[in-house]
């Protein structure tokens, strides 16, 4: 089984790539997988994601994970939780972006149509684990790209419910935002996450002033401690 651990970014995220880049290729090389970084050679802005089709091509499995996630000391071996049958990914229209994700469900169906079926659950594209049989996902709709707000978030929510595929939502451990750590969902403590993801602003309850940056160096520190990490990691 040939695995890969993908993640997309350029230089204009260096400030914290710097510090998250160095720990998902330690979980990629404890977990058996290749890792990958997806540059603009890939393709244009976040429509890189689209390269998968071809890179399932050598890969059984792929695991994408967004560059401002921080994988905690806790999380266990995706490749081994999901089967090879089912898309493992987490949903977010819930609690406060509840009623916008479900737009955004409703819009791309106005625009495409069938999925008539489909009112509910969209999930983050920030990590999300998929293997050859879903190559299909990550093609155009009837020949065209979903030009909304989320862009290709929703192109590939919308083409999972198109396709029928098997999915199993892994809860949001495994993709804990700071949405999750509102209080309607109990307001839990993301250190004890398996996945830490630090998406658009990182509002998380006890950020303060910190820019994202310093929030994600902070929590790595924390986390990790003075454990032997390479932090000066290129984007080779």
């Amino acid at each position: 089984m040939k695995l890969l651990m993908a993640t997309r970014t350029d230089e204009s995220v260096r400030e914290y790539t710097k510090y998250t880049i160095p720990i998902l290729r330690k979980y990629a090389k404890e977990w058996g997988a290749d890792f990958k970084i997806l540059d603009s050679s890939f393709g244009p802005g976040v429509w890189k994601i689209l390269a998968f089709c071809d890179l399932l091509k050598s890969y059984n499995r792929i695991l994408h994970v967004d560059s401002d996630i921080v994988m905690n000391k806790n999380c266990p071996n995706i490749f081994n939780i999901v089967s090879f049958n089912s898309v493992g990914l987490i949903f977010e229209d819930r609690g406060s972006r509840e009623g916008n994700r479900r737009k955004e469900i409703a819009k791309i169906k106005q625009r495409f149509g069938g999925n008539e079926h489909w009112t509910r659950g969209y999930f983050n594209a920030g990590f999300f684990l998929v293997s050859q049989i879903h190559c299909d996902m990550f093609t155009r709709i009837n020949g065209q790209l979903w030009d909304g707000v989320l862009l290709e978030q929703t192109h590939l929510n919308y083409q999972i419910m198109r396709l029928g595929y098997e999915y199993i939502d892994l809860g949001y451990k495994f993709n804990h935002m700071s949405m999750f750590s509102e209080a309607w969902n109990g307001s839990p403590s993301r250190f004890d996450s398996h996945v830490i993801h630090y998406a658009g602003g990182a509002k998380f309850p006890d950020k303060g002033k910190r820019s994202k940056v310093q929030l994600i160096r902070d929590d790595i520190e924390e986390i990790y401690n003075n454990e032997n990490i390479n932090f000066n990691s290129n984007f080779e």
